[in-house]
């Protein structure tokens, strides 16, 4: 019977040893997400094809894969918070959310106020209505209305546009601003603007799902890296997140969600 009870307790050591192994693995949290086990994600909820609600209201997209798989990595559960775009860094810094997901570009401006850890590049273009002149540069917009949403960089480089235009003494553009991206698409498609300046992955997506609808204005003008907020104190969180992402990277997960949505342009090569 020695030999069987030593069996027995050599089993029970090497189970220890592993679930310890893996204790030892896991990622670090702040006490509070440990805690509720839960990570509050802030998202515009309403930018196919990086966030939107599927036609069973529930949140889909690429953000919102990338954000499943790291609260995965992180042992929580995902709570997306739909807020409009201009409204995420300032409920992020009320602490009404832990991270923001929603293709928030990563600007000094930005990382004076919060971190960022990149996670993918964005490309910025002009869409327009089939049959509409190509748009070569922004400037080529001059007297024409075109939509934006407030707080994107598509405003800041429209505005950049007008400043050119106004000093060469042409018309500017006239910009329409709107909250979110469903009302800017709305005044495209009813003849209301003559193009919307927006993320190039969601013209894309508008284009391939309504081709009769939307159209490229001209090529991508513009290439950013893309990254989710933190809180600047949120240094634990910060790594976690970053540790989360990379495992996602080394086992190939990451590059299948860009893969899914047709955007391996976009995807970081480290």
């Amino acid at each position: 019977m020695k030999p069987i009870r030593s069996s027995i307790l050599a089993l029970a050591m090497l189970s220890s040893s592993v679930t310890f192994g893996v204790a030892q693995a896991s990622i670090a949290l702040p006490p509070s997400i440990a805690k509720s086990k839960t990570l509050r994600i802030c998202s515009a909820i309403n930018l196919p094809p990086m966030e939107f609600m599927s036609p069973q209201t529930q949140p889909e997209g690429v953000d919102i894969d990338l954000a499943n798989g790291i609260a995965k990595k992180l042992g929580v559960k995902p709570k997306f918070i739909n807020i409009p775009f201009a409204g995420l860094i300032p409920a992020l810094l009320a602490d009404h959310c832990d991270v923001i997901m929603s293709q928030l570009f990563i600007k000094k401006s930005r990382l004076k106020v919060i971190d960022e850890i990149p996670y993918m590049y964005s490309h910025e273009s002009v869409l327009i209505k089939p049959g509409s002149p190509k748009v070569p540069d922004l400037e080529a917009l001059s007297g024409k209305k075109v939509a934006t949403v407030t707080g994107t960089t598509a405003t800041v480089l429209l505005d950049a546009a007008n400043k050119k235009l106004k000093a060469a003494n042409k018309t500017p553009i006239d910009l329409v601003l709107f909250p979110e991206n469903t009302q800017a698409l709305q005044q495209l498609q009813l003849g209301q603007v003559a193009a919307y300046g927006v993320a190039y992955e969601t013209a894309r997506y508008y284009i391939k799902h309504v081709p009769s609808q939307f159209a490229m204005g001209g090529p991508p003008y513009f290439k950013i890296a893309t990254g989710i907020g933190l809180r600047k104190d949120e240094t634990v969180l910060n790594h976690a997140i970053t540790t989360a992402l990379g495992e996602m990277k080394n086992k190939g997960e990451y590059q299948a969600i860009f893969k899914k949505w047709d955007l391996q342009l976009d995807m970081l090569k480290h």
